[in-house]
């Protein structure tokens, strides 16, 4: 797990953001537990209580439930629910692809092209 402390975003708000990928990605499955709170902040050298911001805001979203001595486990996820989260990190990342194009002043065509190239270039190495 990398974190950016000269990031504009809040450190347990990057390392929420990088398990629920993990989550949604299915590194961690089902029932999984993820890494003791403790121990994730002596890895990354930060407070116990930023980690644990970062576990409640994991919970509050529904992906983990704490478990009293234990800590906090993967929950079960909604298929559609995560087919959804994942259009919505498509439709982002092509709204801030489209934002960079219009700055290089690419038209929509070269932008298209330039998906297209890279969706091929993916499927080759497959």
């Amino acid at each position: 797990m990398k974190i950016f402390q000269n990031s504009d975003i809040p450190i347990y708000q990057q390392i929420a953001e990088q398990l629920k990928s993990d989550i949604l990605a299915g590194k961690f499955k089902q029932g999984d537990y993820l890494p003791s709170i403790r121990g994730l902040a002596k890895e990354l050298k930060i407070s116990v209580i930023t980690t644990m911001k970062a576990y409640e805001l994991l919970e509050e979203e529904g992906l983990v439930t704490a478990v009293q001595g234990k800590g906090f486990y993967v929950n079960a996820q909604d298929s559609q629910m995560l087919k959804e989260q994942h259009m919505r990190k498509v439709e982002d990342a092509l709204t801030e692809a489209i934002q960079a194009a219009e700055i290089a002043q690419m038209s929509d065509k070269e932008l298209i092209g330039t998906l297209e190239t890279l969706i091929s270039m993916k499927n080759a190495q497959v």
